[in-house]
């Protein structure tokens, strides 16, 4: 099942929309083998490549995947527990800037982003249709468990295009 409109709100629906699958787990199967796919065909000496002054290396593009996948997967267990406080939003260039990536290859981010996916795997395997439609307040608006997940596909394939149109790959 999809997330229905009212579900979210209009910056979390873009990337909902770049979402084909009709299934959540489908959809982060799908989106896990695309993401390790483009991952593959990076080499290592691009690993710091910038398209252009102010912009990510693309270390830093497949971390923030990586980061912003916890924090909405962090986002869903609270509201699927029944705690739909509202969460904080989180500053996504101060948390690139802030990510100390010398010690990362892009082998160790490929590595961290199975390990980061397969564990949101799991956690979606085991929601139940009531959990998934549970849902909480964000700063931007409310959201729904069901609709966190269809946005962490989303916005993995969003930077892959980036990936792809800007960094060539």
């Amino acid at each position: 099942m999809r997330p229905k409109p009212e579900d979210s709100f209009e910056y979390f629906e873009y990337y909902i929309g770049l979402v084909k699958e009709d299934s959540i787990l489908l959809a982060l199967k799908e989106n896990y083998k695309n993401v390790l796919a483009v991952l593959a065909s990076i080499p290592e000496e691009k690993a710091n490549f910038i398209y252009a002054e102010n912009k990510w290396t693309i270390k830093q593009v497949i971390n923030h995947i990586i980061d912003t996948e916890r924090i909405f997967c962090y986002r869903a267990l609270r509201f699927s527990r029944g705690d739909n406080q509202m969460l904080l939003p989180y500053d996504e260039n101060l948390y690139a800037k802030n990510a100390v990536l010398n010690n990362s290859t892009l082998a160790l981010l490929t590595e961290e982003f199975d390990v980061v996916r397969k564990s949101t795997l799991l956690f979606y395997k085991q929601l139940t249709e009531k959990e998934l439609s549970l849902g909480g307040q964000l700063q931007a608006g409310k959201t729904t468990v069901l609709a966190l997940g269809f946005t962490i596909c989303g916005h993995a394939e969003h930077h892959l295009k980036i990936l792809k149109e800007r960094y060539f790959i």
